[in-house]
């Protein structure tokens, strides 16, 4: 990467080039020219090329960052030194429009300390010339006393360089309003300048403490919500732009509609109904209607609503208003909603019936009825196949797919593979905890690569039994099955690497996977932060995928670095600097699932620019 620096101020200060993620030390008043190219990393969070940048800071320091770009659309990253995989401010487009289509700016209040900024490319593939500017901004000026609203007004204002700002550097105008307890009040933002984002809260001294935001309706970016006082008292409501974007914008506050008490259901039974704007909003401001049931712990019903009108949207909540379930579309193809649930309690539960847009309105059919009891899952051993068939007699899963269930116990670490074929119907495969409600933590539909028959390839997070699935990946669909469970051990162990070493392999799928079904082999190698490394993966077999990262205490994988075809169409090439001495593990895997072959593998110091 090319870089030239150039002061803001009368004295220029260099900067040195540096191989790719160094991290070059950054100072205010100063703007950056450099170049994204093919030859730098990628970026951890997006694949696209990136080069990085180390700002000192002080705490409560108030801080400008700008990216220019006529050659790509432009995005910003900032993060913490001691953490930089967990970005803290990030934008895209804050100078979209007249200022520069595709420019990037961040604005904010340093929590001290070492920063990271790394400049990237929206689109993975892009290049080019960049221009980066850092600039101290001064000491924010007062709050101003809100202005005084009440409900029924309308506010036409403007947000500019003059407004205050909230702690992530965004521009907000202030109104207060006095409220009595139960008072719902529905406001309205919208904007042609800048994405507008509302907030409700409560003045306490020079703090602001929220309790209600919205951002964008459902219809658009303007944003709308109903909120409901929780007692008498003055509260304030912000006018804001979600990436500190400025301009003109319209503010309504009006009396929201009471909620309408909740209509009475009886198991069995069917209902009409209409939504309708005057009988009652919720917090985000959509027409809802609000029902409720007798039920039993143990208890398995099946609610159903179908709209010609609305896409429909449906939420179970407990006795005590907390939310159990949710759907949209579960009843397979179209737009109607069915939500099959095993009630955890005695007592009156509720459920909500609306539109999945804030707009929706019309007449729609609700259905209320009790669902056969879940179907014990049979005991399945590891090295076993059995047979079985899906019928009309199987219990069917939130989205009208019958389905058989089979437990298995295993432990944390463990790698399990789960093969479902069949003749009848597209095969679809799904793993979950045996505790509560079933809820998938992964699932496969054609992996094993040969049709419509599945794969799935799993690791098992804890000590414990798990659920295998099986269904159809249709609804309404029946036929014979063969399933099969393999033990496929613990995890592998990294080899063992030094930089200036060649190494040969072969994936297979005995070797670990990645959460997209593609396998790889792990190596560990010690480097040192002043050791760039030339990271090169080459295969006839697959398209090589190679990944440098270290493992996290907790279990996890932080990427530092990846490539995939920077040395040919199907070769991988990453120059890479190590950001600290220490024990770094290299992946060398394909880029696409179920590939296997022969590579070779190689790490030398890299070039001298």
């Amino acid at each position: 990467m090319n870089r030239r620096l150039t002061a803001c101020c009368a004295a220029a200060l260099a900067v040195l080039a540096t191989p790719v993620l160094a991290q070059e030390s950054l100072r205010f008043g100063q703007t950056v020219r450099g170049d994204l190219s093919e030859g730098d990393a990628q970026a951890p969070s997006g694949g696209s090329r990136e080069d990085a940048y180390t700002v000192s800071t002080r705490e409560g320091q108030r801080i400008e960052i700008t990216l220019r770009s006529q050659d790509f659309d432009a995005v910003l990253d900032v993060a913490a030194a001691a953490d930089p995989a967990a970005v803290l401010w990030s934008d895209d487009d804050s100078l979209a429009g007249e200022e520069g289509v595709g420019d990037a700016r961040v604005r904010f209040t340093s929590p001290g300390g070492a920063l990271i900024v790394r400049v990237r490319a929206f689109e993975a593939e892009s290049t080019g010339a960049y221009a980066l500017t850092l600039t101290e901004r001064p000491p924010a000026p007062r709050a101003p006393r809100p202005s005084t609203i009440r409900l029924g007004q309308t506010v036409e204002g403007q947000l500019g360089d003059r407004d205050p700002e909230a702690e992530d550097g965004a521009p907000y105008d202030a109104f207060r309003l006095r409220l009595r307890q139960g008072d719902r009040m529905l406001a309205t933002l919208t904007s042609d300048a800048f994405d507008p984002v509302l907030r409700v809260g409560e003045g306490v001294g020079d703090a602001f403490v929220e309790l209600a935001f919205n951002d964008d309706d459902g219809m658009g970016l303007n944003s709308r919500l109903v909120f409901e006082a929780p007692r008498d008292a003055e509260y304030v409501v912000r006018a804001q732009s979600l990436s500190q974007g400025q301009g003109d914008y319209v503010l309504t506050l009006a009396a929201a509609p009471p909620q309408a008490p909740a209509a009475e259901a009886v198991i069995g039974q069917s209902y009409e109904g209409e939504l309708t704007a005057v009988e009652g909003l919720d917090e985000a401001g959509r027409p809802v209607d609000l029902w409720r049931f007798s039920g039993a712990a143990g208890q398995r019903v099946r609610i159903d609503m179908s709209s010609d009108d609305f896409d429909t949207f449906l939420e179970l909540l407990d006795p005590e208003g907390g939310p159990l379930a949710e759907d949209d579309d579960g009843q397979g193809e179209g737009t109607n909603s069915r939500i099959t649930f095993t009630l955890e309690t005695d007592g009156v539960h509720q459920f909500r019936a609306r539109a999945f847009a804030p707009g929706g309105q019309g007449a729609y059919t609700l259905a209320l009825s009790e669902a056969e009891p879940e179907r014990a899952a049979e005991p399945l051993a590891f090295g076993a196949r059995v047979e079985g068939s899906i019928d009309e007699a199987d219990p069917a899963d939130e989205e009208g797919r019958g389905y058989d269930s089979f437990v298995f116990s295993g432990v944390e670490g463990q790698r399990v593979q789960a093969i479902l074929r069949s003749g009848d119907f597209d095969a679809f495969l799904r793993v979950g905890s045996a505790e509560g409600e079933f809820s998938d933590l992964a699932s496969d539909d054609d992996g094993l690569g040969q049709g419509t028959d599945s794969r799935l390839n799993f690791t098992l997070p804890n000590d414990g039994d798990y659920v295998l699935r099986v269904s159809p990946l249709a609804p309404d669909t029946d036929g014979l099955y063969a399933l099969e469970l393999i033990d496929r051990g613990p995890k592998p162990a990294p080899g063992s690497l030094i930089v200036g070493a060649r190494v040969r392999g072969t994936l297979t799928e005995a070797d670990d996977a990645a959460a997209d079904g593609s396998w790889f082999d792990a190596y560990e190698i010690e480097a040192r932060a002043d050791e760039p490394l030339r990271i090169v993966m080459a295969s006839n077999a697959f398209d090589a995928f190679v990944v440098v990262g270290r493992q996290k205490d907790d279990g996890g994988f932080e990427v530092l670095g990846s490539d995939d075809d920077s040395l040919s169409d199907t070769h991988a090439r990453l120059d890479w600097e190590p950001p600290s001495d220490g024990t770094y593990v290299i992946r060398a895997g394909s880029f696409g699932p179920q590939e296997a072959g022969t590579y070779v593998l190689t790490v030398d110091p890299a070039p001298k620019p």
